[in-house]
C-alpha cells in the first residue's frame, strides 16, 4: 500500500471511530488515538498491508503541518481587547494552574528519579513537565455545551482554556531546549543551558513576527477570504518547513545543534495577525474549514506512533510508573494552581472548589507537544527516551480523555451549574 492510500485509511478509520464515540459517548479525539493505536505498524498495520514504521515515518510532515496550525490557532486567540475583557484575575489563574501542573509533575518525576535513576533520565523530566501545563478545551467545552452550563466556574474557565495552551507553549519551549542540551552528552555547558535555549525562542518568535506582518499587510492586496487563508496556510508552511530543515542539516551555532520551534513561530504569525486585521476572523474561520481533515490525521498518526510493544519490554514497569506519577502529580498540580489563585483573586467560592477538577483533560496540544519531542529525540539518537515520553502523554492523554469529561460533568453539578432539567438527560 503506498502513502496516498495509507493516509486515505487513516482518514476511513478515523471517521467511523467518530461515529462509534458518538455511540459510547466519548470525545472524537479518543477514537482517533485508538484508531491509530490498532491500524498501526506496532498491531494489525503490519498484518493488513497498511501502516508499517517506512510509511508512517514517510507521512510524519502532516503531524508537523497540523501542529503548525494548532498553534496558529492558539495565537488568535491573543487578542489584546480580549485580554484587557478577561482581566488580571484570569491571566493570574491560567498561570497558576498551568505552572502549577508543570512543577508538580516535575518536583513528582524527580522523586520518583530516586528510585528509578538513570532510567529516569533529566531530560524526560523537564519534557513531561513542560507538557503537563496543557489542557484539552474541546472535552471541557463538549461538556457545557451538551449540559447547557452556566455560572462563575463556566465563566472562569472557558478563557482560562482559551490562554492555557499558549502558556504551555512558552513553557514547552524553554523546558525542552533545556531537555535537548541534557540529552545531548550528559555534559551540559552554560552556552547550552542559557544561550542555545534564548536564540531558539527569539528566533521563533522573531520570524513569526515577521511573516505575521508580512501576512496582515497582503490583506491589502488580496481581498477575498480564499485568497487570504491561502496566505495563512504559506506563512505556517514555511515556519514549519524553516523548522524541519535546520533539524535535517543540523545548523549548529558556538558548536552546538541549532533548533527552532515552530510552534512558537505559529503562535506569533497568529497572534500579530489577529490585532492587526480588524477582520482576520473571517480569515480565521476560513482556516477553521480547511484544518479538520489534517486533525484527524494527526490524532491518528499520533495513535500509530505509539510502540506498544514498549509495555512488553523490560521497560513496560518504567513507563507505568512515571505514567501514574505523572497522571497523579499533574492533577494536583492543577488542583492545588486553581484553587490557590481562585482564593488569591477572592473568586466565588465555587471556582476556588471545583476550577481545578475541570481542567484535567488533555489531548491535542500535549500530543502535538509529545509529538515533537518524540521526532526531535529520535533525531539525537535517544529513541528509547522519544518513545518513552510518547507512551507516558498518550496513554494519560487516554485516560484523561475518557475520565475527564466525567469529572468535568460532576464539579459542574457540585457547583450547581447544570441546569436540573439537563443533568438528568
Amino acid at each position: 500500500m503506498n502513502q496516498i492510500l495509507c493516509i486515505a485509511l487513516a482518514l476511513l478509520v478515523g471517521l467511523l471511530s467518530s461515529r462509534l464515540m458518538k455511540v459510547l459517548r466519548l470525545p472524537n479525539v479518543t477514537g482517533y488515538l485508538l484508531s491509530g493505536i490498532i491500524f498501526g505498524p506496532f498491531l494489525l498495520g503490519k498484518y493488513i498491508g497498511g501502516w508499517d514504521e517506512g510509511k508512517l515515518s514517510a507521512v510524519k510532515w502532516i503531524s508537523e503541518i497540523a501542529l503548525g496550525f494548532i498553534a496558529f490557532t492558539i495565537g488568535t486567540s491573543f487578542k489584546t481587547s480580549s485580554l484587557k475583557a478577561v482581566g488580571k484575575r484570569i491571566v493570574l489563574i491560567t498561570l497558576f494552574e498551568a505552572l502549577g501542573g508543570a512543577i508538580l509533575t516535575i518536583g513528582g518525576l524527580f522523586i520518583a528519579r530516586i528510585f528509578l535513576g538513570d532510567q529516569l533520565p533529566v531530560s524526560i523530566i523537564l519534557t513531561l513537565g513542560a507538557i503537563a501545563c496543557a489542557t484539552a478545551p474541546a472535552a471541557t467545552l463538549m461538556v457545557i455545551r451538551q449540559y447547557q452550563a452556566r455560572g462563575p466556574v463556566v465563566s472562569t474557565l472557558i478563557p482560562v482554556v482559551a490562554f492555557d495552551d499558549a502558556v504551555a507553549l512558552i513553557t514547552f519551549a524553554v523546558l525542552f531546549a533545556l531537555s535537548k542540551a541534557f540529552a545531548g552528552n550528559g555534559s551540559v555547558s552554560a552556552v547550552e543551558i542559557l544561550l542555545v535555549p534564548l536564540i531558539e525562542i527569539i528566533g521563533s518568535l522573531v520570524v513569526g513576527t515577521i511573516l505575521g506582518f508580512l501576512v496582515s499587510l497582503g490583506c491589502k492586496f488580496f481581498k477575498s477570504r480564499a485568497n487570504r487563508m491561502i496566505m495563512v496556510i504559506c506563512a505556517v508552511l514555511t515556519i514549519v518547513g524553516l523548522s524541519m530543515l535546520c533539524t535535517e542539516n543540523h545548523w549548529q551555532i558556538l558548536g552546538t545543534n541549532l533548533s527552532f520551534s515552530p510552534l512558537l513561530g505559529c503562535m506569533m504569525i497568529g497572534a500579530i495577525f489577529i490585532n492587526f486585521r480588524s477582520d482576520a476572523m473571517r480569515t480565521v474561520e476560513r482556516v477553521d474549514q480547511f484544518t479538520p481533515p489534517l486533525y484527524m490525521l494527526f490524532f491518528v498518526i499520533s495513535g500509530a506512533s505509539l510502540d506498544i510493544t514498549i509495555f512488553a519490554s523490560d521497560s513496560a514497569l518504567i513507563v507505568v510508573i512515571v505514567s501514574l506519577v505523572y497522571i497523579i502529580f499533574r492533577c494536583l498540580g492543577k488542583y492545588l494552581g486553581a484553587f490557590s489563585s481562585a482564593k488569591l483573586t477572592h473568586s466565588e467560592p465555587t471556582v476556588q472548589k471545583y476550577l481545578g477538577f475541570t481542567l484535567f483533560p488533555q489531548a491535542g496540544v500535549a500530543i502535538g507537544l509529545a509529538t515533537t519531542a518524540n521526532q526531535e529525540l529520535a533525531h539525537l539518537g535517544l529513541e528509547n527516551q522519544s518513545s518513552m515520553i510518547l507512551a507516558v502523554v498518550l496513554t494519560a492523554t487516554i485516560i484523561y480523555e475518557l475520565l475527564g469529561p466525567v469529572i468535568t460533568k460532576i464539579s459542574l453539578q457540585k457547583a450547581n451549574e447544570i441546569p436540573t432539567t439537563t443533568s438528568v438527560a
